[in-house]
């Protein structure tokens, strides 16, 4: 089966929808500071935004892994559990960035599946991928908020 991240570089198409809206790029997986995870585990940033931020896989594995972005002013939030996630957010709810915090209220009146999967990884799941400033040792701080 052939990945996903190899299937979208050969689609021009899909590389561009997920370039915009989804402001999503193959080719910025660097990120800005040296950070790793509180738990110790495997830290591989593979894209990332025009605004700075990084989305990495974490733990081993391929695209199934969790993923966690990090922002570039130290906010970072587990947003997905495997690439394919990932992208249906990214498709679906291209704006999810603005969700800063949620409610039970919230999600129940915007009604969308994607928005309660991104509330239940960020808040709920998200509590085991912490990033960490290597060189001060600060955490990042939640994307999101319950």
């Amino acid at each position: 089966m052939e990945s996903l991240i190899a299937a979208v570089r050969e689609q021009e198409e899909a590389a561009r929808l997920l370039a915009w809206p989804g402001d999503f790029d193959l080719d910025r997986g660097d990120h800005v500071e040296e950070v790793h995870l509180a738990s110790g585990a495997l830290l591989e940033g593979f894209a990332g935004d025009a605004a700075g931020g990084t989305f990495f896989f974490c733990g081993e594995g391929g695209e199934e892994r969790p993923i966690l972005y990090a922002d570039s002013e130290g906010g970072a939030a587990l947003v997905a559990i495997g690439l394919h996630e990932l992208v249906r957010l990214l498709l679906v709810v291209p704006w999810w960035q603005g969700c800063q915090a949620f409610t039970d209220e919230e999600s129940r009146e915007l009604e969308a599946e994607v928005l309660a999967r991104l509330r239940e990884v960020a808040t709920r799941l998200g509590e085991d991928f912490v990033l960490i400033y290597t060189p001060k040792g600060h955490p990042y701080e939640p994307l999101f908020t319950v």
